[in-house]
């Protein structure tokens, strides 16, 4: 490098007379760049209060905190960043790793004030500008800093292209839709290790998933096991919570991933495949993680059905040490998760995982045991010290429409289908209803068509009440059926069973009006005149299930308990109005799911156990 001249200064001497390039702010304002990043703005109606905006910030400059005035709802905290620009240097961090896409930075920049209290605010949306959870003097302030702000003035937003995070998933090794209609061979193939730890590694930690679980999973930390590739560790997690992790790594209803922030701009972590990679990779849950139990208590509890609420309460019980017997009119464990999902969803090997891992700490079962028939429900009570109800709904609802004692029940059909000898079926099927129950008949019926008449032609029709939007059936359910074949008739209502000669050949419909009266319940109404006819040699119906409690002798009835929606009333520890019964489950809640029996088997093994701890 030369020399500098020492005449060097004297070269600014020629600007000594020109006039300066003053801006007379704030009449006057330089136009920033398109991308400058000035004063933060966010849209709260996208805001999810993830916090992934603090947690990434290197200077501490935002902090969370709650707004009153937001309702709390999953997926959704009642919290929004704080920003203090005494620490900020508007690296753009927080936008870039935002995953809803609400927070961004505007092209202002100046903020003059006298009381320094203003550099710190919560920065909000500029067409919603009036922060009414605060004080008034404390609006105040905020609102001298906001004025200013308008939409014009947006600068550094968001851009997925420069994200701080994968906005896509990890995709699922699927058995083509060609080929999977061939059998009842499982769809879904697993992640492989290296997926499993890419997957993981999307996960933002951010919670909002864990308040979604109604089990309340542990679930950004297995997931971050699973990225660590400690599988072992993160059964581990999901075992502290839910004992069915194969099953539900498969059929779980997936809440948590409905409320996951990366599924606002993207796809959401596949938090149920990751579980079943974790139950899946251990090939023994006992040996590997050598769970041990503590001393036993003496006390006993009879469990009524082993379906996903009686086999995880028994767990938590028996993890407190007391001695728990399962009764189960089926011939093996799982109740309605053996005898619906089919086995392409839900393999037998899955089920057997969890229920022998339950079994192994020492829970007796008493397979083809009906209580009121084989033993009797005040006989449990006499017995035992506490009795768990968690029957499910095993009893099918029906339409009630002419000739319907020709129409097959779906919860038979499907059980026949699973345990076997395969049912004949029809190579023109109509399956009334909408739901999950009904996408699972259908397509069971798709696949007995297709190894009872090979290269015949063949057809599965679904008929329900709703329209493509108000269907109750899972998005991923009715694409798989789609993919597969099924051929869909949404909006049309049955009116009969059609017969010629004696044998069903069709089912007479009409076209619905409504689905839900004015306060949202469930009461159709129909256009009369509008009918059409569906040609058919089999119908089976599936618009729905129901509990049985036929087996509570009448004494207890009486003094049992129900809401308005006709579910059984619990207290805040699982206990029915009957003293020392509890219950949970598909009797319980009207979200009808495995996890959410699991949620109500763990509240009502913590009431068991103080229960039997008092006395």
């Amino acid at each position: 490098m030369g020399k500098a001249s020492i005449l060097s200064p004297l070269k600014a001497i020629r600007f000594l007379f020109q006039k300066p390039l003053t801006l007379r702010y704030p009449f006057e304002k330089k136009e920033p760049a398109p991308r400058y990043r000035g004063f933060h703005l966010n849209d709260w109606d996208r805001c999810t209060g993830c916090g992934n905006c603090a947690d990434i910030c290197p200077n501490e400059a935002i902090t969370m905190i709650e707004v009153p005035a937001i309702e709390p709802e999953p997926g959704n905290k009642n919290e929004r960043p704080q920003l203090d620009y005494g620490r900020c240097c508007f690296c753009g961090l927080c936008v870039d790793i935002c995953p809803p896409g609400s927070l961004r930075l505007s092209r202002d920049y100046f903020h003059i004030h006298f009381d320094t209290d203003t550099f710190v605010f919560v920065p909000k949306d500029e067409k919603k500008d009036e922060a009414t959870f605060l004080p008034a003097e404390e609006y105040s302030i905020l609102k001298a800093s906001l004025t200013h702000r308008k939409r014009d003035y947006e600068g550094f937003s968001p851009d997925l292209d420069f994200a701080l995070f994968e906005p896509q998933r990890v995709p699922m090794p699927q058995v083509s839709a060609q080929e999977r209609k061939q059998s009842f061979v499982e769809m879904v193939r697993g992640y492989s290790a290296e997926q499993a730890r890419s997957e993981a590694s999307r996960c933002l930690e951010c919670g909002l998933c864990e308040e979604a679980c109604p089990a309340n999973l542990r679930i950004s930390d297995y997931v971050k096991a699973i990225s660590e590739d400690d599988s072992e560790e993160a059964l581990r997690i999901i075992l502290e919570d839910n004992p069915l992790p194969a099953i539900c790594g498969r059929i779980c209803m997936k809440h948590c991933e409905d409320a996951c922030s990366l599924g606002l701009r993207g796809e959401p972590v596949a938090i149920r495949w990751l579980k079943r990679y974790a139950a899946d990779t251990v090939e023994s849950y006992r040996e590997t993680l050598r769970a041990e139990l503590p001393a036993e208590t003496g006390k006993k509890v009879a469990v009524i059905g082993a379906g996903a609420g009686g086999l995880a309460v028994a767990y938590f019980l028996r993890l407190k040490g007391h001695g728990v017997t399962v009764f189960e009119s089926q011939p093996a464990g799982g109740g309605m998760l053996r005898m619906g999902p089919p086995r392409y969803r839900l393999p037998d090997d899955a089920v057997k995982d969890d229920v022998d891992y339950i079994a192994s700490f020492g829970v007796q079962f008493r397979f083809n045991t009906a209580v009121g028939k084989n033993v009797q429900f005040d006989e449990l009570r006499e017995r035992y010290d506490a009795v768990f109800m968690a029957v499910g709904t095993h009893r099918s609802y029906t339409a009630r429409i002419e000739n319907e004692d020709r129409a097959l029940m779906a919860l038979d059909f499907l059980n026949a289908a699973r345990v076997g000898p395969a049912p004949d079926v029809g190579r023109h099927v109509i399956v009334i209803g909408g739901g999950n129950v009904a996408m699972d008949v259908a397509r069971t019926c798709l696949r007995l068509q297709q190894m009872q008449y090979p290269g015949q032609e063949s057809v599965t029709r679904a008929v329900c009440l709703e329209s493509w939007e108000e269907m109750p059936a899972s998005q991923e359910e009715i694409e798989e059926a789609k993919e597969e074949g099924i051929q869909f008739n949404p909006a049309w209502g049955p009116k009969g069973i059609l017969l010629e000669q004696g044998e069903v050949s069709g089912l007479e419909c009409k076209a619905v009006k409504s689905v839900f009266d004015e306060q949202g319940r469930f009461s159709p109404t129909f256009y009369e005149d509008r009918t059409m006819v569906l040609e058919g040699d089999m119908v089976i119906e599936a618009i729905g299930q129901g509990y049985d409690l036929s087996f509570i002798p009448d004494h207890l009835m009486e003094s049992l308990a129900f809401t308005e929606r006709r579910k059984v009333k619990v207290n805040e520890d699982g206990m029915t109005s009957v003293p020392g019964v509890f219950a949970g489950g598909d009797i319980v809640n009207l979200n009808m799911d495995a996890v959410t029996a699991i949620a109500d088997a763990k509240k009502a093994a913590e009431g068991i156990h103080k229960m039997l701890s008092e006395h």
